[in-house]
């Protein structure tokens, strides 16, 4: 172990200034997790450096002077919000050594992953927000496995895999060999009667158009149309895709929701014959057994337990019904001071943002004007979800599959439905079936404007004539989710690039509002935000160290 001493004023004690009604609070009242350690700005302070174990990525610093030895964790680092963004930020500061304060406004971490138990006549399990996680991006299933959640995965059902298309007044099964909406099998598609024979024939000329080799970017409307024509946009491919993102297919982004697909074109021209090649090529390299039960995976009590995993995991102070109100730059000793809602203020030496971007907009506009501008200009729609149980027998139309997708050109009131209970074992008890609807986004913003009886009721009446449900539901849930869904517009990429140029030093931006909305993408942007303030933070110490020789 290689220690370097050094003297220089007071500059890495991170302490809580409290509010004068917290005063009289012991230090975990106020939020610590260690006691209030204060120093005289004149008194020279020893510290001594040494490297983790963390392939000296990051460094942990001891503090001491000759009167007394108070251990504080340096250096200490702030997360904003406690979505699951926020929390794989804190579990990856904590791994590598570093002192954290999460603070999250709302009463419970885990932002949109949120699963509830009902007992009637048998356990439901009934998810607020996603209800799986991708295993083909591997960060979220390497957290997975760190956290000894392997045991409990579950994988979505592979017997009953169907998505169908209400089309035309019909329900039409999604064609076999549907990659990311284009065709990749042949005669399923040639059979399907979702498309006209033209609308098929037409889909089938990306196999022979040019390829264009424009670099930047392109709706993702515009792209499919071009590729594979209006139909297969309007009736697989808007629904299918653009349904992920709650996003208008003629605004989206390509490059920041489909990359796959410009690659695709720019490297081979077809993209059905590039995407085939592909997945021959992941088939023979996936022949070997895999522990992995599907493509999506989720937990027996729902999502939430990964949430829950995670914060056990978790070691630092988490502040609930917490947030910050302001930041500061500390002009006396560096960092940060950063004012909470509770009257109280936080030195810390670096913060991690992964609020919405009109939260974040807020708290930067004092140190990055600019930046707080274009964050503000983000655009948000707001969803909701309708889960809804039923008696088997009520159901005069069930659907043997995933479920169904609305296209915006029916012009109905919801968007799509899951069967929850046949994509996932054990989402309801034997002779129940437990439906879930979504509703609200880019296609039909007037429905949440509804209150919850209003609501429902619209949820009915589009339950009974596309699937003859009348009976009444055992039970109901309804979440809401208001200006909760980042658009990835046109030139989004070249925007966040943008936003990371003009963050002021120290300060990171990360979360579903940036590079990626998935379960995986959110893990690894709070993974990545860890070690961009952590090395941040030690740069500066490396600085300061060499100024201090000289």
């Amino acid at each position: 172990m290689r220690a370097e001493t050094l003297f220089r004023p007071q500059r890495r004690a991170s302490y809580t200034q409290p509010a004068a009604s917290a005063a009289r609070l012991p230090a975990e009242g106020r939020g610590l997790s260690t006691p209030l350690v204060k120093f005289d700005t004149h008194l020279l302070i020893c510290y001594t450096y040494y490297e983790s174990q963390s392939n000296g990525r990051f460094g942990r610093f001891m503090l001491q002077n000759e009167a007394t030895q108070a251990a504080s964790e340096l250096p200490h680092l702030l997360i904003i919000g406690g979505g699951i963004t926020g929390l794989s930020a804190a579990h990856a500061l904590q791994a590598a050594g570093c002192s954290y304060t999460l603070v999250e406004q709302q009463h419970q971490l885990g932002g949109k992953i949120r699963s509830e138990l009902v007992e009637q006549n048998g356990r439901f399990v009934v998810e607020a927000g996603p209800d799986s996680l991708l295993t083909q991006k591997p960060w979220g299933l390497a957290l997975v496995r760190e956290l000894g959640l392997a045991p409990r995965m579950i994988g979505s059902n592979q017997h009953q895999k169907t998505v169908y298309v209400y089309s035309r007044g019909k329900i039409e099964p999604m064609p076999a060999g549907l990659l990311l909406a284009v065709p990749l099998k042949f005669w399923p598609f040639a059979r399907s009667r979702l498309l006209s024979p033209w609308g098929r024939l037409r889909a089938a000329l990306d196999l022979v158009l040019p390829a264009q080799r424009d670099p930047g970017d392109e709706s993702l409307g515009g792209f499919i149309r071009r590729r594979f024509g209006r139909e297969l946009l309007e009736r697989i491919a808007e629904p299918l895709m653009a349904g992920i993102h709650n996003a208008e297919c003629e605004r989206q982004s390509l490059l920041a929701t489909f990359p796959r697909f410009h690659a695709a074109e720019r490297q081979h021209g077809s993209v059905i014959r590039q995407l085939r090649a592909e997945q021959r090529r992941n088939q023979a390299q996936t022949k070997t057994p895999t522990t992995v039960p599907s493509a999506f995976i989720s937990f027996e009590h729902g999502l939430q337990e990964l949430v829950d995993a995670l914060a056990a995991s978790l070691t630092g102070q988490i502040r609930l019904g917490c947030t910050a109100v302001s930041i500061a730059c500390d002009p006396l000793q560096g960092g940060y001071l950063v004012e909470l809602n509770d009257g109280s203020t936080l030195r810390v030496d670096g913060v991690i943002v992964t609020t919405p971007a009109p939260v974040a907009a807020q708290l930067l506009a004092p140190l990055a004007p600019e930046l707080a501008e274009q964050l503000r200009a983000i655009r948000y729609v707001s969803t909701a979800t309708v889960s809804l149980a039923y008696r088997a027998e009520d159901m005069p139309t069930p659907l043997d599959g995933y479920g169904m997708l609305v296209p915006r050109i029916e012009r109905r009131q919801i968007n799509a439905l899951t069967m929850a209970s046949v994509k996932w074992a054990g989402r309801a008890p034997d002779g129940s079936v437990l439906l879930r609807v979504f509703v609200g986004g880019s296609h039909n913003p007037a429905v949440l404007a509804q209150d919850d009886a209003g609501m429902l009721a619209t949820v009915r009446t589009e339950l009974r004539d596309l699937l003859g449900i009348n009976a009444p539901p055992l039970f109901t849930r309804i979440f809401r989710w208001n200006e909760a869904n980042p658009q990835y517009d046109l030139g989004h990429l070249d925007r966040v690039a943008n936003y990371e140029r003009l963050c002021p030093e120290g300060i990171v931006l990360a979360g579903c509002a940036y590079r990626g909305v998935g379960i995986p993408d959110c893990i690894h942007q709070g993974q990545q935000a860890a070690g961009r303030v952590a090395a941040h933070v030690e740069q500066q110490d490396s600085t300061i160290q060499h100024e201090v020789r000289l």
